[in-house]
């Protein structure tokens, strides 16, 4: 289905001029209007987004189009190979329903939709089920071509540190030095400003024997081979269901729960009043809903489990904890629940952590930042889940906020737009379904910060603003009949 014929082209050149018809016609791009900036004879960027996947692309779309033109995006990935997409999300389909606008950003030239029906028909539409995920990252390619954003690939960046009233980016790759912008976006995506999740059994064993789910694996490797997999979530069926089709000769689901769940709580609540209320929740409430949630747990799509449970070497090992993990030259004993067993490797599909502290590249922000854990949690609220407690503390446009009052204070012009945002400000920065309202937002609120910034310049301009409306021979001067008819 990814195959466009040349009435496909044809359909998409259709809509592209479409779009930049509905462009014009909005007047996006804005005009600029964020006066241009100078450090030691460096150029200043408006903005820097880290990241461009699709959340880094909805927010360097909205800066754009918000007429805040002196943006760039960075990705230390190739062109084509941003975010999850083609790397390590193993799914075969999407699990968001085909429909949802995603990116958008209310432009209806610019949905999935639209580019898929341009190319493939009305009657392919409604013949799709889920969309593929290789098929989405050529949408998201066609997205940043055809919005022409600013994106630099193969770019990775390696510390943040504050100039005078500046952040400074050293960055590495095909673009190597220092930046310096006014405004510093992290859209880094599901491991957010953390990492790995590792259980501490496996730490101290020996990598060659394990992988985390979101790791780059051989699975050909595999082949014959005897494998664990941890977890009963999306991404430990992917990953299991990857191994089985690549000829693993066994692949164990260890799964800690005495049951699978089976009710996707939070898609079955979906509505724009969670999209744009539970940031304005009261802390207790916002606790209540991520702490419930992760209580319940979301199941794995059914697709995904049927991918795994077709194969006759796999095996479901429900309320299988695992005590202990040890390694010997043949492989892994893994010590559970339900005794001991032998495999060759592992697949740790643990997730992510909120924990910054132990990432070089935020060394200069991680002391300040204030997290769920420096006030904001309370003991009422429910259990201190540790991933939860992690999370930043943010303000109400992604702003991370000072642990310690006037510490630090530039702080607040580092946005975190990705995954670790969730528990303050809902799902609206890194699942598809609502991250045009996310992107809205973010760049609200750094626009408003730039004009605030900037009111000074904007005050001035506003005083020199000299080119007249009315040329002067628009009436006639009526004073002086009135003058003589008040003298009669």
């Amino acid at each position: 289905m990814t195959h466009t014929t040349s009435a496909g082209q044809s359909g998409l050149a259709t809509l592209e001029a479409q779009l930049q018809q509905d462009l014009t016609f909005l007047e996006l791009p804005a005009k600029a209007w964020v006066p241009e900036r100078t450090y030691q004879g460096n150029a200043v960027r408006d903005v820097v987004v880290i990241g461009a996947g699709m959340c880094g692309l909805a927010a360097t779309a909205k800066l754009v189009l918000s007429g805040i033109n002196n943006v760039v995006a960075y990705d230390a990935a190739p062109a084509g190979r941003e975010g999850p997409w083609i790397t390590f999300a193993r799914m075969e389909t999407l699990r968001s329903p085909k429909s949802l606008h995603g990116p958008a950003l209310g432009l209806p030239q610019l949905t999935f939709r639209a580019w898929f029906t341009a190319q493939w028909g009305a009657e392919a539409w409604q013949a799709l089920d889920k969309i593929p995920k290789d098929q989405w990252m050529d949408y998201l390619i066609w997205y940043r071509n055809v919005l022409d954003l600013p994106v630099q690939n193969n770019v990775r960046m390696t510390a943040i540190a504050f100039v005078d009233d500046l952040i400074a980016i050293d960055i590495e790759g095909a673009e190597t030095g220092r930046v310096y912008t006014r405004r510093l976006v992290l859209a880094t995506g599901r491991s957010g400003l953390g990492g790995f999740a590792v259980p501490e059994f496996l730490q101290g064993i020996d990598r060659q024997f394990w992988a985390h789910s979101a790791d780059e694996i051989d699975f050909a490797a595999l082949k014959g081979k005897r494998l664990a997999v941890i977890g009963a979530g999306a991404s430990s069926m992917d990953n299991a269901a990857t191994a089985l089709e690549a000829g693993a000769g066994s692949v164990d689901m260890l799964i800690r729960r005495k049951a699978m769940p089976r009710i996707n709580k939070m898609t079955g609540i979906g509505s724009q009043g969670v999209v744009h209320g539970m940031h304005q929740l009261p802390d207790a409430w916002k606790w209540k809903f991520v702490d419930y949630t992760a209580t319940t747990q979301t199941p794995p799509p059914r697709a995904s489990t049927l991918r795994v449970s077709r194969h006759a070497n796999a095996r479901f090992l429900l309320d299988c904890g695992i005590v202990a993990v040890h390694q010997d030259e043949k492989g892994l004993l893994i010590e559970t629940t339900q005794g001991a067993m032998h495999y060759d490797f592992l697949i740790a599909a643990t997730g992510f952590s909120n924990d910054f502290s132990g990432r070089a590249e935020f060394a200069a922000l991680a002391p300040h930042i204030r997290t769920w854990a420096d006030g904001r949690y309370t003991p009422d609220m429910g259990e201190p889940r540790s991933n939860m407690l992690e999370a930043p503390d943010l303000g109400p446009a992604f702003e991370f906020q000072q642990r310690v009052a006037d510490s630090c204070p530039l702080l607040a012009h580092v946005y975190c737009f990705n995954d670790a945002a969730m528990l303050t400000h809902g799902k609206v920065s890194g699942d598809i379904p609502a991250v045009s309202a996310g992107a809205e937002r973010l760049v609200r609120g750094i626009t408003a910060s730039l004009f605030a910034e900037d009111v000074e310049t904007h005050f001035s301009n506003l005083v020199a603003y000299d080119i007249p409306e009315l040329q002067g021979d628009e009436w006639t001067d009526s004073t002086p009949l009135i003058k003589q008819e008040n003298a009669l």
